[in-house]
């Protein structure tokens, strides 16, 4: 598999962090009914060159970060993997960004790649990112087993860096298409409801 990642300008990767933060908010705020959160600070002006943060993942989380997401959504008939779409950069600036949520996931996740890293190296003789497809898959099935050591030590870290990966690619046109959705695209007329679901509601 190629695991060589799309870069993103700082200005996608951010708009796309400001579109899945922007929809946690929305959730959140309509299950709990709590406030709006405390902010900290300016936000970027993305019509300037300059971003007020730098991003925080090393050359070798980057790498982790790329292999593990293309195992999470792999290219396939759907669509291409993770990585062809920028998840790594949107990934790195999710975890770079200085707001409360970012800098929560960003602990979780980080700790987290340090962990299959280091418990790769530990299985195999080598880097989580460098192991054997099969070494990898074989991992991240203990991790997600009921009852494991794994799951016990990197289930959370998993579940939450899985969501962000997704986030990060349902954000896309690519993802658009891979679920089917056809939102936003122009229509010369409206054709209506198709007939077998007027004929579901009773109403054909």
């Amino acid at each position: 598999m190629n695991h060589t990642p799309l870069p993103l300008t700082r200005r996608d990767a951010l708009k796309r962090v400001a579109a899945l933060s922007l929809a946690l908010s929305s959730l959140e705020l309509r299950s709990s009914g709590a406030a709006a959160a405390r902010g900290l600070g300016t936000d970027p002006n993305l019509l300037k060159k300059e971003i007020p943060w730098n991003r925080v993942l090393t050359a070798e989380e980057k790498k982790i970060v790329t292999v593990l997401g293309d195992l999470i959504i792999p290219a396939d008939e759907h669509g291409p993997a993770a990585s062809a779409v920028g998840v790594p950069d949107f990934i790195d600036e999710w975890v770079s960004a200085p707001y409360d949520a970012q800098q929560k996931d960003g602990k979780v996740i980080r700790d987290g790649l340090a962990w299959i890293d280091g418990e790769a190296k530990k299985r195999f003789g080598k880097g989580f990112a460098d192991a054997e497809a099969k070494q990898q898959t074989a991992l991240l099935d203990d991790i997600v087993a009921e009852g494991t050591e794994a799951r016990k030590a990197a289930h959370g870290f998993f579940t939450n860096f899985r969501d962000k990966v997704a986030g990060g690619y349902y954000s896309t046109p690519e993802g658009w298409k891979a679920i089917g959705y056809v939102g936003n695209t122009p229509m010369p007329e409206f054709p209506g409801p198709p007939p077998e679901v007027l004929k579901h509601l009773g109403l054909a």
